[in-house]
């Protein structure tokens, strides 16, 4: 029996290249690696996954996996694939700095969920925010420059997606799911929705 063949890393290749989002993936594949087995603190991770993440050459990829090993290649699935945050009969609330997946799901069940994503560590330059309400209310804060594409459907609910096009250089974030007899929001701006103050 083989071993798998390690992931491809970034250190023969010309520096000046632009990276694609197929090379952030691979060397967030590394970072995932190296933060499971304990090579990394989750501080670590998350400073140098976001560093992955706003590289636009190849030259700044090497330096950020240069003192790991190789991990063995993936199924294709990013490090940070999928993430779930839910609240069934309570409140949530979630801010500060932390990692979302490329594709996270948000759900609020007779309950509210209050979700900040301006601090957070985005996965890459387009991500997907799956929102469910059914009987509950999820209000979620995206960072000034988002971009937000929306579609979001609604049954007997209240439904506010707002932030159309953001910055140049902001994320795309791509807003899909349903609310049902609930309310969601989805803006920029700060209203009234109890989330922590920020330092």
């Amino acid at each position: 029996m083989t071993s798998p063949e390690p992931a491809p890393r970034v250190s023969g290749t010309n520096p000046a290249l632009r990276a694609s989002d197929a090379d952030r993936d691979r060397v967030a594949t590394v970072l995932g690696e190296a933060l499971a087995t304990g090579r990394l603190t989750s501080v670590e991770h998350a400073n140098r996954l976001e560093t992955t993440y706003n590289a636009v050459t190849m030259g700044e990829l090497v330096p950020i996996t240069e003192d790991l090993p190789d991990t063995p290649a993936s199924n294709g699935e990013p490090a940070v694939g999928k993430q779930e945050v839910s609240a069934v009969f309570s409140k949530i609330v979630k801010g500060g700095r932390w990692l979302a997946g490329r594709h996270t799901t948000l759900n609020a069940t007779f309950g509210a969920l209050i979700v900040d994503l301006s601090d957070a560590v985005l996965p890459g330059r387009e991500i997907t925010l799956e929102v469910n309400s059914l009987f509950g209310k999820l209000i979620v804060r995206v960072p000034e420059n988002a971009h937000i594409i929306d579609e979001v459907g609604a049954l007997f609910s209240k439904r506010s997606i707002s932030g159309g096009v953001g910055g140049a250089n902001g994320p795309v974030i791509r807003v899909i799911g349903k609310a049902s007899f609930g309310k969601i929001i989805v803006a920029r701006e700060r209203t009234d929705w109890n989330l922590p103050d920020r330092p």
